[in-house]
Order: structure tokens, then sequence, then C-alpha cells
């Protein structure tokens, strides 16, 4: 009888124990938005290897020759370690809706009675022994309530998880605009040069025909010297954004020789109000609906657990003084009299109040950066567009008529001088402008997380290039 209670107990404890979830599913990533969706992004395995935890970050090496922004971005989303801690915290949170749905452990008690005393005590003849096994039942659904939460926390951290992937996006995008950029801040340095070297040129052969005054040779190597100096930053400068861009999948040093990219091709802006339409998309928005779900849950997890938990007790008891042995059955129930879980329910509550404030303080917010993105794109598009169609080819012909002028002496220096002033100031002003159109590009794209050659239906047009 003895052996067959004990065996009856332990039965009970393999059942409880039986009664645990299951391996977990990928729900709590959510849908990738359009911008970059069929780039392969990091996400770790279920179970890490104790070795190494980014093997799968190391399948995409180091790339090699012309560099697309393409490959820039596939890059950036599978080696970026900002993107692979987020991704490893939805691990984590995942395992933390694990251990959210399972059972307390039972309690084994073995408890002796009746010996080592005085009297008929004094030896183990009168030995009474108890082994019982006490498990905790949670009559309001508590387990079930504490998953459910668990499940939300893990879904808020892939959406944090997805705004990390276009923080990522958008960050590569940018530094692969500043080394185009600086790649042609080099050409205009150079085509400046060149420039300066020509009126040099035509100077010193206007001093050696005794058409112009020695003074004029000096005068004309300031401009040289100037954009030798301004090549020398540009080449830096391009070093610098070089390493940066590299430096967004984990890479110290670049290895690509150059970019395949060109800032040269523009597109209308499309229509603001469409824009706006797409700001849920933005993770930073759309996580708010799983917030105020979570918040609820919070709320209905209070309220399960207000409701006292009944501890049941099972053993047998084995009297050596008589050899008999009997069952042990009991229960013990909290009295809910001053804890009623009252301040969470009301915090839990107040909680999903407040998400939906912070939801809608999260749209404006959004809205305010879109607007003030948006508007430096269009400026930067007229700004561009003007200065190319509109004020670089006049001032191209310019100085060339006025550098033949004075080549025949019809113009002195400060006439040349200023007309190729003119044009190095305006193509620099045009590449900032594209620089600028394309930065905002980016901006806009991480906010409302799609391209915006997907948004554009302006014929003839394309962009620098397609965000898969």
């Amino acid at each position: 009888m003895y052996r067959w209670c004990l065996g009856t107990v332990v039965i009970v404890a393999l059942g409880l124990a039986g009664c645990q979830p299951g391996p977990l599913d990928d729900a709590a990533w959510p849908q990738e938005r359009p911008l970059g969706e069929r780039l392969s992004a990091y996400r770790p395995p279920a179970q890490p290897s104790e070795a190494r935890t980014d093997d799968a970050a190391e399948e995409l090496a180091d790339p090699t020759g012309e560099l697309t922004l393409r490959q820039a971005m596939a890059l950036a989303v599978m080696r970026n370690p900002k993107l692979r801690a987020f991704g490893w915290d939805v691990r984590r949170a995942e395992a933390q809706s694990l251990q959210a749905g399972l059972w307390s452990n039972p309690e084994l008690e073995v408890e002796f009675e009746n010996f080592a005393g005085s009297g008929p005590f004094s030896r183990t003849d009168s030995l009474e022994t108890t082994v019982s096994l006490a498990q905790t039942f949670p009559l309001g659904g508590d387990i079930a309530r504490r998953r459910e939460v668990a499940r939300y926390q893990s879904r808020l951290a892939g959406w944090d998880y997805e705004s990390a992937r276009l923080e990522v996006l958008t960050d590569v995008t940018q530094r692969y605009i500043a080394v185009l950029a600086a790649q042609r801040r080099i050409e205009v340095a150079r085509e400046a040069m060149q420039l300066a070297e020509q009126v040099q040129t035509t100077t010193k052969k206007r001093i050696d025909a005794g058409a112009a005054p020695p003074i004029e040779a000096a005068r004309a190597s300031v401009p040289v010297a100037t954009s030798q100096v301004a090549l020398k930053r540009a080449e830096r400068q391009l070093q610098a954004a070089r390493k940066q861009l590299a430096l967004t999948w984990a890479s110290r040093e670049p290895t690509f020789t150059g970019l395949a990219g060109s800032l040269d091709e523009l597109q209308p802006p499309p229509a603001a109000d469409r824009l706006v339409s797409l700001i849920n998309q933005n993770p930073s928005v759309a996580r708010w609906a799983t917030e105020i779900s979570a918040r609820r849950a919070e709320a209905r997890l209070a309220e399960a657990e207000a409701v006292p938990d009944l501890t049941g007790r099972l053993g047998y008891k084995h009297d050596g003084a008589d050899e008999a042995g009997a069952l042990v059955v009991g229960i013990s129930l909290p009295l809910p009299i001053f804890d009623r879980r009252q301040g969470d329910i009301l915090a839990a509550r107040l909680g999903a109040a407040s998400a939906s404030q912070r939801q809608r303080e999260a749209e404006l917010r959004l809205e305010s950066m879109l607007s003030e993105a948006y508007a430096r794109l269009a400026n930067a598009h007229d700004e561009a567009t003007a200065l190319r169609d509109i004020a670089i080819p006049p001032a191209t012909e310019a100085f060339t008529v006025t550098r033949r002028a004075f080549e025949k002496g019809d113009l002195t220096f400060l006439d040349v001088l200023d007309a190729e002033r003119t044009l190095v100031e305006l193509r620099t002003q045009y590449l900032d402008a594209l620089a600028a159109y394309h930065e905002a590009a980016a901006d806009i794209e991480g906010l409302v997380g799609q391209p915006l050659d997907q948004l554009t239906t302006a014929p003839g047009t394309t962009s620098t290039e397609t965000k898969e």
C-alpha cells in the first residue's frame, strides 16, 4: 500500500510536468515593411551556439569591386551589430514567453514524527512518516494570462527589431549617398583645378607676350593653390565616408573600389498627403496597437491574479507503531480580504489609456518629421533642377566666352576670375542640392517604410537605385 501511494504521488508529479507549453513559433516577428523586404535580414537561431552566435551574419563576405546600393543594404541588414542585437532581444523575449507559460513546480514534503524523544518515543518504534506532494492550481487562469502578456511583449520586441531594421537601411543609404557625394566633390575639385590651370596658362602667355603685367602671374596662382587644397580636402572626406559606410556592416576597412550609383537622377516628390497616409507603416506607430493590447492583457492578468490560487496536498502517512498507513489530503486557499490586486488592475487600465495617447503622440511626431523631410526634399529637388537646367549652362558658356575674350585682351583677369568662381560655386551648389535631395529621400523612406520610387507615377523618371 505504501509503495502504491508513493507511486501515485510520482505519477501525479510527472503528469503536471507534461502539461507544459511546447516550443514557440515566430509570431513575435512582424511583417517587414516594403523598404528592403526582399533583403534577407539577420535573425538569430532559436537555440544559440555556445561557441558563436553570429555565424549566419558572416555568410556575406566583404565586398570587392564596385558596390551597388542594394549590396550595401544587404550587407548591413545581415551584419550590422545593432540590428543583430535587436534580433537577440526578440529571441530573449520569446524565451521569456516560454517561461511565463510554465506551471509552478510541485513541492515534495517528507515529514518524520514521534522519534528521538522520551518514553515510548525515545526510539523509532513509534515513528510516523508522511510523504506528500503539494501543487498550486491557479483558479483564475493566471498561466494563460501571463503567457498572453509575455507574447505581447515579444511582439513589441519584434516591432523594435523592425524599427532598427529601417534605421539601418536609412543609415546605410545616407552613408552610401555621402560616399557618392564625396566622389563627386573630387571630380568638381579637379574640374575647378583644371579651370584655374587653364586661366593660369593663358595669363602666362599674355605676360610673355607683354599684354599683361607680371603681377597677374601671382594672382593667377591663387585659384590654383586653393583648388589643390580643396582637392586634398575632398580626398580625405572620401576616405572618411568610405570607412563610415563600411562600418554599417561591421567592417573596419572598406574593401570595395567604388560605388556604382549616381546622384544626378531625380524624380519629382510624391504627393505629401500620400506620404502622410503611410505613417502607420512606421514601426514606431504600428507598435502602439500591440502596446495597447499588451496593457489590456496586463489588466486581465491582474484580474486573474486577484482570484486566490488553490494549493492541493496529497500524501501517505505511515505509523510505525501499528504498522498501518493512510492517505493524507489537504487544501489551502488564501482569503482575498486585503489584497485583491486593486492597484495592479487600476494601473494596467490606466496604462492602456496612456498608451492610446502615446500612439497619437507618435503619429503627430512622425508627421512632423515627415513634413520637415518633405520640405527638404522638395526644396532640394527644385534647387537642383534649377541649377542644372537654368543656372549652370549659361555660367559654363559665360566662362568660355570670358576666357576667350581674356586671351584676346578684351577683358581683364578679374573678369575671367569672377566667371570661373561663379561656375565652380554653381557646380558645388548643385552637388550639395543633389546630396540633400537623396538624403531627404532616404529619411522619408525610413519614415514611411517604403521606397519613393513605388510612390512616384510620373513617366520618364527613375530613382538612383531601386531599394527592394
